[in-house]
């Protein structure tokens, strides 16, 4: 016979099946939540790319003052190049020299007018480079063909500045006596074409070099 206190089996087991449910539930439950943490998040969907603005177009550069004088030169009828120092202008023959002498003749005014007026009317500063032919001098004047080449740059310089009024604070002189012929030195015509001055006109930027003053 059972004790009175016993509760019948079925009766006593169904707490444990009530307890495995509320196991069960909280598992799913942690299982439930573990997925969502861990899911990757969905993509939210990224606004369209801003059209790019179409930049302005860029106003084009001025003219440099250097081109504008080459331009100006070369329609007088001068033979300009460029060099990385600057514009090197070389005079027609209307300025050459005799054999020997640094001396400028009548005919070659106008000539140094119309240089002359151009140089007005830039600030840029000019080296007066005189050249000689090869061949040998010795007279009372030059020792070399070094002096004079630097004596007829001087006398260029003489007369831009005195007669047509140019500062001859914004010109120097060199001489590179016979070392840069133009022509051939064996012919006379061509001796004659090398012995010559000619004005580098530097670029605006650029400070005369101290073998240039």
């Amino acid at each position: 016979m059972k004790p009175k206190y016993l509760l019948p089996e079925s009766n006593r087991d169904r707490w444990m099946v009530s307890y495995l449910d509320v196991v069960t539930i909280l598992l799913v439950f942690f299982v439930a939540a573990a997925a969502k943490t861990l899911a990757p998040a969905a993509k939210l969907p990224q606004p369209p790319p801003a059209a790019a603005s179409p930049s302005p177009a860029a106003a084009p550069a001025p003219p440099r003052v250097e081109d504008q004088l080459q331009h100006k030169l070369e329609h007088a009828g001068f033979e300009v190049r460029r060099e990385p120092r600057g514009l090197v202008v070389s005079l027609p023959q209307a300025i050459l020299f005799a054999a020997g002498d640094d001396s400028i003749g009548g005919a070659a005014l106008p000539l140094v007018g119309q240089i002359a007026g151009v140089l007005r009317d830039i600030p840029n500063h000019v080296i007066l480079v005189g050249h000689a032919d090869s061949s040998p001098i010795h007279n009372d004047h030059f020792k070399n063909n070094w002096e004079l080449s630097v004596a007829r740059g001087m006398r260029l310089l003489e007369m831009l500045s005195g007669r047509y009024g140019i500062d001859e604070r914004r010109m120097s002189v060199s001489g590179d006596g016979s070392n840069r012929p133009a022509q051939t030195n064996d012919t006379p015509e061509g001796r004659a074409g090398n012995r010559r001055v000619e004005l580098v006109i530097l670029d605006e930027s650029e400070p005369p070099s101290a073998e240039a003053r």
